[in-house]
């Protein structure tokens, strides 16, 4: 993972709530000009960089998966980016795909283009089958639930959810490490509290800057180590954000 690099990063600085992450992207498109689809590619890259290196050797098995919206549109790119770097990549699409619009949407059209594998994880019957496929890998992506998510999750990606926590439990064999992205699904943005199904992830790689709920004890229960990977917008961006 050699490329991504250049925009790997890791701070301690202040963290930015659910409305200011919006308004950092917002200004980088609004104002910088950056399209939507620069924005996910940057952080889908630096993402990919510290996933390959918890899952190590190329070859590893790296499952990731890939909820709605830009979080999963996030996943896409990691997904391309890992297997381009010879990582054994199985993205499990656990959202139907025709709800993907946009930068995600065009992002799942080139990974479907590339031929990386791919399995339909939208019903119980089909997530009883991919369940073997999570226990077999040695790192899981949790690219479900961004920052927008608060409130319940719904039935199935809470059954997803538990299925990956299950995997993830059985890490003393040096298998299933989870990463979240941006923040382990099911965790509030804002309020840094678990909902009724939450990853607990072993690393989270977070956008821009840790976000506000990281700061309340006891979350690293829930988001492991973080690490915060920048996008390509100037980082005078979130700190004017911040201090609007």
């Amino acid at each position: 993972m050699q490329d991504a690099r250049v925009v790997q990063g890791e701070t301690n600085g202040s963290s930015l709530t659910r409305a200011q992450v919006r308004e950092v992207d917002r200004l980088a498109i609004e104002e910088l000009g950056m399209p939507g689809m620069l924005l996910m590619e940057n952080a889908g890259l630096g993402a990919a960089h510290h996933v390959g290196e918890v899952a190590g050797e190329r070859g590893a098995r790296v499952a990731v998966l890939c909820g709605g919206g830009n979080n999963g549109g996030d996943g896409y790119v990691i997904a391309r980016h890992l297997a381009n770097a010879a990582f054994d990549v199985l993205v499990c699409e656990c959202v139907e795909p025709g709800l993907l619009a946009g930068d995600a949407g065009l992002n799942r059209e080139i990974v479907r283009r590339m031929g990386i594998p791919r399995l339909r994880v939208t019903t119980g019957e089909e997530l009883a089958a991919v369940r073997e496929e999570l226990a077999r890998a040695g790192v899981l992506v949790d690219a479900l639930l961004g920052t927008g998510f608060h409130g319940a999750v719904r039935p199935h990606l809470a059954r997803v959810i538990e299925a990956v926590n299950a995997a993830r439990a059985r890490a003393d064999e040096g298998r299933a490490r989870v990463v979240a992205i941006d923040l382990p699904s099911g965790l509030d943005c804002d309020l840094g509290e678990p909902s009724n199904a939450t990853i607990r992830a072993d690393l989270t790689v977070t956008f821009v800057a840790r976000k506000r709920g990281f700061d309340r004890p006891g979350s690293q229960e829930w988001t492991g180590r973080v690490v915060v990977v920048p996008i390509g917008a100037p980082p005078g961006l979130a700190e004017r954000v911040r201090c609007s």
